[in-house]
């Protein structure tokens, strides 16, 4: 378990700024295609890959805190 909270305490601290720019540039993407009726597939793939590490991390340096 403590090996875990390492490695997403290091995503957090290292891989947040990349995957909210990531998230960010994705969102703003698939907003542009829906726009002029684009395939979003893989955008939205991307944008919940960063969405899902960006919330797994906060909640799982949020629960090593609570020790």
């Amino acid at each position: 378990m403590e090996d875990m909270i390492i490695v997403f305490s290091y995503i957090g601290l290292y891989l947040m700024p990349i995957l909210c720019v990531i998230f960010c540039l994705n969102l703003v993407s698939i907003l542009k295609k829906i726009k002029i009726e684009e395939k979003t597939t893989v955008n939205k793939a991307w944008l919940t890959l960063s969405f899902t590490l960006i919330m797994w991390s906060i909640a799982m340096i949020a629960f090593a805190n609570a020790y």
